[in-house]
């Protein structure tokens, strides 16, 4: 099933060239199992940056790598030029890495509104009393905060589900949920990981619009994790692939599937 979505004409806030994020031979193991072994990588900054290959061969352990969540014992993250030192998950969404996860990861019993509020946590800067009260300067910092999660919202076209609980949506809308959750952090660095997994064609189009219209009109860079080679050709600038935790290609999409090792590893021959 492809998806297609014409990103041939960038907007000016798109711009490509500097590095980002860059992984330097990073091996992480878990006892005697080889999650990672001696991959390198780079983000730059503005691009679409695709992360493919076969179940099991490390590509969520490599977004937990770069949030925070796991800390390889071999090898260099370095983000915004210098070298990160085991640094913990919030301490990445901070510094402006925010992501998605494989499955929905949402308070299910939160509408809309509050599901995607909840994404400015880090962004407030009353204490928790001052939030409690909700008086002064507290109320002026979350009516701010409530308008940019009002125009989050408008933009990912769900004002309709905004004040519907969340555990009442269908899955895709779930998904847009998310999506708006991790916007709301305004990050430099999004990472999705598998955000059409469970879709069905017209979902698949709608994320890959939004997807495409964050990365250009928002200026986020975006890694992203996908099974569905269609949305990773029509949407990626550079596309890495792994596999048994090695990396085996990486390049321009049109590269990378043509590559044997890729067509042997993952492709297959049909494509």
């Amino acid at each position: 099933m492809n998806v297609h979505v014409d990103t041939a004409a960038p907007a000016p806030t798109r711009s490509k060239g500097e590095v980002l994020l860059k992984i330097d031979n990073v091996s992480l193991y878990f006892g005697g199992v080889k999650a990672i072994t001696n991959i390198s990588f780079d983000i730059m900054k503005g691009e679409i940056r695709a992360i493919i290959g076969p179940n099991g061969a490390g590509k969520t352990s490599m977004l937990n790598v770069i949030n925070g969540f796991y800390h390889p014992q071999v090898g260099t993250i370095t983000w915004r030029g210098e070298v990160r030192r085991k640094m913990k998950p919030f301490e990445a969404a901070s510094q402006g890495i925010a992501r998605t996860f494989q499955n929905v990861a949402l308070f299910k019993g939160m509408t809309t509104l509050d599901n995607i509020m909840s994404g400015r946590t880090l962004a407030m800067r009353r204490n928790f009393l001052w939030q409690l009260i909700r008086f002064g300067p507290a109320l002026e910092e979350e009516i701010a905060h409530r308008r940019r999660v009002e125009e989050i919202i408008d933009f990912l076209e769900i004002e309709h589900i905004r004040k519907t609980p969340v555990g009442r949506l269908p899955y895709g809308l779930q998904k847009r949920v998310e999506l708006g959750r991790a916007l709301a952090m305004e990050p430099e660095l999004l990472l999705l990981d598998e955000p059409m997994a469970g879709m069905n064609l017209e979902e698949k189009e709608d994320m890959s619009r939004f997807i495409v219209d964050v990365n250009e009109q928002f200026g986020t860079t975006i890694a992203l994790i996908e099974h569905d080679m269609g949305v990773v050709m029509d949407l990626s600038d550079r596309v890495v692939v792994l596999d048994y935790g090695k990396k085996i290609a990486d390049g321009a999409p049109d590269e990378v599937k043509s590559n044997q090792d890729v067509i042997d590893a993952y492709l297959g021959v049909a494509h």
